[in-house]
C-alpha cells in the first residue's frame, strides 16, 4: 500500500505484552496503523485478535508496552478521558450488531452525535445521508427487531461512522451473517473507508474479509507470526 509510506502514523502499539491473571494473551506485539489504511488481524481462535482490538481501541490496557494514537498515548489517559477519546475519533462494528433494541434504526445512529453534543437539525441531516448511503434510510424507523440481519450490520456501520472517526474498529463484522450479506457489508466498508479517509482495523477469520484489506497481520500464540499485503483483488 503506498499509503502506508506517504501517510502519517494514526495508531503504533510498542511491545504489547497483555496478561488475564496468569494467562498471557499476547507477547510483545508491536504495529503501527497509517491514515486510511485498512488492516486485517487474522489467526486461529485463541491467538489474541480481540485482546489486541480492544487494546487498540482503549477498552483495556496493556500489561506492559505503549498504545499511541495520534502521539497521544493512551496509558496516560484515565478514564474518563479514554472515553472522550473513543467517543470523538474511534467507530466500533461488532458481530451481533449491539443495538438498542428500544431505539429506532435512526436514533441509534444519532446516537453518537447525541453524546457528543452535535445539534439536532445537524443530527438529523447527517443521519438521514448516512443511512441513504448505506441503503437503509427506508428503514430510518423501524426497531431493531423488525431489522433483518443484513440491514442491522448497515445501521451499525452508520452509528460507527456517524461523528466521523479517524479509526473503526470491527470484530467479525460478518460473522453472523451469510455469505451474500457478508460480502455486501465488505464491500460497504471498503466504499466507506475509501471515501472518508477512516483507518479500519479489522478481526476476521474470513480470507474474503482480509482481501477488503491492504495488509495482514498474522497472530499466533499472543505473537505477530507473519504480515503481509493482503490481496490486492478488490482493492
Amino acid at each position: 500500500m503506498t499509503e502506508s509510506v506517504t501517510t502519517p502514523v494514526l495508531l503504533q502499539a510498542s511491545d504489547v505484552h497483555h496478561a488475564y491473571r496468569e494467562r498471557t494473551v499476547l507477547a510483545g506485539v508491536s504495529l503501527c496503523i497509517h491514515a486510511g489504511e485498512r488492516v486485517a488481524l487474522t489467526g486461529p481462535s485463541g491467538s489474541g485478535k480481540t485482546t489486541l482490538l480492544n487494546l487498540l481501541g482503549g477498552v483495556d490496557r496493556p500489561t506492559s508496552g505503549r498504545i499511541e494514537f495520534d502521539d497521544v498515548c493512551l496509558n496516560d489517559l484515565d478514564g474518563n478521558g479514554l472515553a472522550a477519546l473513543r467517543r470523538r475519533h474511534f467507530g466500533t462494528v461488532f458481530q451481533f450488531f449491539h443495538l438498542l433494541p428500544t431505539l429506532t434504526a435512526s436514533e441509534n445512529v444519532e446516537l453518537p452525535l447525541q453524546l457528543l453534543g452535535v445539534p439536532a437539525p445537524e443530527r438529523r441531516t447527517r443521519v438521514a445521508a448516512l443511512l441513504e448511503r448505506v441503503g437503509v434510510l427506508h428503514r430510518a424507523d423501524a426497531p431493531p427487531g423488525e431489522l433483518s440481519g443484513g440491514e442491522m450490520q448497515r445501521i451499525a456501520i452508520a452509528r460507527a461512522l456517524i461523528h466521523r472517526p479517524r479509526l473503526l474498529l470491527a470484530d467479525e463484522p460478518t460473522g453472523n451473517l451469510d455469505s451474500r450479506n457478508g460480502q455486501r457489508i465488505l464491500d460497504l466498508l471498503r466504499q466507506l473507508s475509501d471515501e472518508t479517509g477512516t483507518a479500519l482495523v479489522l478481526v476476521t477469520h474470513s480470507p474474503e474479509a482480509a482481501a477488503i484489506c491492504h495488509r495482514e497481520i498474522r497472530l499466533r500464540d499472543g505473537v505477530i507470526e507473519t504480515e503481509s499485503p493482503a490481496s490486492s483483488e478488490r482493492l
